[in-house]
């Protein structure tokens, strides 16, 4: 596509097959944009990307009425994925910082008005999908936010039975058809007494608390985690009393957990306070805890990511007088975990003793992952197909690099709606 100097005078260069000479000869048709109906019009611009959505009221009337238009946010959502952005955390930044993948670039977006009043000025992202960010304001109710366009909204009030129930996880999943309904799950209560509760945006209201039932397997083993045996398989954590000392995870991954759809069944898997990963099944209630790879006492650091429908593991830990950092995925059949991706030695050695702390999040077949201690703040992009590890280039605002401890994955799509 190419644009002259007239506003929205834009053309397109087509090749079709002439009637009268066949199949062997083709000619040049030169066609303006403005020659094409408001439907085909706007049908193409949605397949531009994200960020040129912005630019759209700077061309001329025309193309500054679409970016208002309904039935040109319907054409958005027929779009089957975009390139993902990483919303960023930071403190004390009153704007949203994101990466562009697609671009390879890092954006500021204003915050909505909402998230600007100075009772939510202290809001935390917890969750994201589809095009939409979750915020958690200190008295525990959320906002959910679209950070491309602005649009946002407080949800209900939450009222949980038991007060003083610990809350272990907080996931978003929103529907792929229209992006225009969402959900929210909480899982909370000590283990083994877990429950969950949803907020579903098409009744705009919370659900009754859901009980999750332990599930045992036939012919599970039972691990004895006190005493040493070496047919235990152990899991790698970074909970427990050494991770609590040294580790320093962004308030916002507090609840670090993803939900994954599977055959009609919804799974909500998180770290719970002893280190393991728990899986809680939502469709048929009940929850499981994975085998351990590691002793608990050794030091490390892991998180959750989801990726293509999957719950991977990515985890940095120290070998050897070395740093690793490594994706771990579970092989159900067999039982056991097994590695997908490693970063190369020559790269993770630098966090060797640094006592860093990794945030992770799964976009697509892709890893963001932002690696953080007191002497370094680095952000790696790995690409599990060709496993892959680019370290992407620092943000700089007003001449002063900043560092993110943790960052939120979602698709920017102008046309979902809260």
């Amino acid at each position: 596509m190419e644009s002259n100097d007239q506003c929205g005078q834009s053309v397109v260069s087509l090749k079709r097959k002439s009637p009268e000479i066949g199949d062997h000869l083709l000619f040049n048709n030169i066609i303006s944009l403005d020659d094409l109906n408001e439907d085909l019009f706007e049908r193409i611009l949605s397949w531009l990307p994200t960020s040129t959505f912005f630019r759209l009221n700077s061309v001329c009337k025309r193309w500054k009425s679409v970016a208002s238009s309904a039935s040109f946010k319907l054409a958005c959502s027929h779009i089957p994925s975009r390139d993902p952005w990483f919303l960023m955390v930071a403190p004390n930044l009153n704007q949203s910082v994101i990466f562009d993948s697609a671009e390879s670039t890092w954006k500021r977006l204003n915050h909505p008005p909402l998230l600007q009043e100075e009772s939510n000025q202290n809001c935390m992202p917890v969750a994201a999908s589809g095009g939409l960010i979750c915020y958690r304001k200190l008295c525990g109710n959320f906002i959910v936010s679209n950070p491309v366009s602005g649009s946002c909204r407080e949800l209900p009030p939450l009222q949980l039975a038991p007060q003083h129930q610990p809350l272990n996880a907080i996931v978003m999943s929103t529907t792929s058809k229209d992006q225009l309904s969402f959900k929210i799950v909480l899982v909370f209560g000590e283990l083994p007494n877990l429950l969950f509760k949803v907020y579903n945006s098409n009744s705009e209201c919370w659900e009754d608390e859901t009980a999750l039932r332990r599930k045992v397997e036939e012919n599970s083993m039972e691990y004895d985690y006190d005493s040493p045996d070496e047919n235990v398989v152990y899991f790698l954590s970074k909970a427990g009393i050494l991770v609590a000392s040294n580790m320093q995870r962004s308030p916002s991954k507090q609840y670090s957990s993803v939900i994954t759809n599977n055959d009609g069944e919804e799974i909500v898997y998180f770290l719970s306070s002893s280190g393991n990963v728990v899986a809680c099944n939502l469709t048929c209630k009940c929850f499981f805890e994975y085998p351990r790879l590691l002793p608990v006492f050794s030091e490390y650091s892991i998180d959750v990511v989801e990726c293509q429908g999957e719950m991977l593991v990515v985890l940095l830990s120290e070998f050897l007088e070395t740093a690793t950092l490594r994706v771990w995925k579970y092989d159900e059949a067999n039982r056991g975990w097994h590695q997908v991706a490693a970063m190369p030695a020559a790269n993770s050695h630098e966090w060797y003793g640094k006592k860093a702390d990794i945030n992770c999040v799964g976009a697509g077949n892709q890893i963001f992952i932002c690696l953080s201690s007191t002497e370094l703040c680095t952000y790696i992009l790995c690409d599990l197909e060709t496993n892959k590890w680019v370290e992407l280039p620092k943000c700089c605002i007003n001449g002063e690099d900043i560092d993110f401890m943790s960052a939120f994955s979602f698709e920017p799509r102008i046309e979902a709606s809260v």
